[in-house]
């Protein structure tokens, strides 16, 4: 079990982001993301979004550092990866 960050490299509210993941459960992430005084706001489907200033203190806090493709390599493989098609789908 690992929560994962990549790089910072989204750009979007005048600054960058990087992406928070778990490579096991939802829970051990919202557990971690809450620790680091992450809000739960930050929550998209199956990730958080952090700015680049925070990227640091994650890592520092036990996140583990992957390059972007491997981030999502590992997301899918977990079974949490919620796909563009799914997050477009209707709300039942």
């Amino acid at each position: 079990m690992a929560i994962l960050i990549d790089d910072p490299q989204w750009p979007a509210h005048g600054r960058l982001w990087a992406h928070l993941v778990s490579d096991s459960n939802l829970a051990e992430l919202h557990a971690f993301a809450a620790a680091a005084g992450i809000p739960r706001r930050a929550f998209d489907l199956d990730h958080y979004d952090v700015p680049d200033e925070r990227h640091a203190d994650l890592v520092a806090a036990g996140a583990e550092h992957v390059g972007g493709r491997e981030l999502v390599r590992r997301l899918r493989a977990s079974g949490l990866r919620i796909t563009a098609r799914e997050r477009r789908a209707p709300k039942a």
